[in-house]
């Protein structure tokens, strides 16, 4: 039986993939959390197999928290179910080493063979967005720029997008402020606009946030 742990925020959530999952011959689901914190309370009490982990998560600032759970609980592999921009963020989620990326509109079907597909051992990733990374190295420079952007640059992005001022971000990001200020300059450059409504726009365009 593979052992999976739901982290989500919205009960509607879990009372769906638990229903689901009920009685179902491959998969069980042990434990479920609201909030990352207590993600790591659950890996070190339970055998987890695989982690339901939503990037929205409460308590979840930055990829970089994914990547410290995978490296302090190597035997738990991460599988990201969540409804942010697929084209945008599977990339980098399989980058930080999650073994799967399922956008919420999927059904729960597609969820039950993805976990036993990275169970496994493979990696899960939509087959549109396979293509659209494949399509990136015949785009025009001006075209990829978009398509480039780091992890911390994409969370800096977001928290920018959500109205958040430059120190509450480098708060939540345990970054100094000038770090931010840079981030926000290289954003600017990338998405080739000179402000942060424009930035903003043209990052909801582009469909990164």
């Amino acid at each position: 039986m593979i052992k999976v742990c739901l982290a989500d925020n919205h009960p509607v959530t879990h009372f769906g993939v638990k229903s689901y999952f009920k009685d179902h011959d491959q998969i069980s689901i042990v434990a479920n959390v609201g909030n990352f914190s207590m993600v790591r309370d659950i890996l070190q009490t339970k055998e987890i197999d695989i982690l339901i982990l939503d990037l929205d998560l409460e308590g979840l600032s930055s990829i970089f928290e994914v990547k410290s759970i995978l490296k302090n609980f190597p035997k738990t592999k991460i599988v990201i179910f969540s409804d942010l921009a697929e084209q945008m963020y599977a990339p980098n989620a399989i980058k930080a080493g999650v073994s799967g990326y399922v956008h919420k509109t999927e059904k729960l079907e597609t969820l039950g063979l993805s976990i036993i597909k990275v169970h496994e051992g493979k990696i899960i990733i939509n087959e549109t967005v396979r293509k659209n990374m494949a399509l990136i190295a015949k785009q025009s420079k001006s075209e990829r720029l978009y398509r480039k952007l780091s992890n911390r640059e994409i969370e800096v992005l977001r928290y920018l997008s959500d109205g958040k001022k430059n120190n509450e971000i480098s708060k939540i990001l345990s970054l100094n402020e000038k770090t931010i200020s840079t981030y926000k300059l290289r954003l600017l450059t990338k998405l080739n606009v000179t402000n942060l409504v424009d930035l903003v726009n043209k990052a909801k365009t582009l469909e990164i946030i």
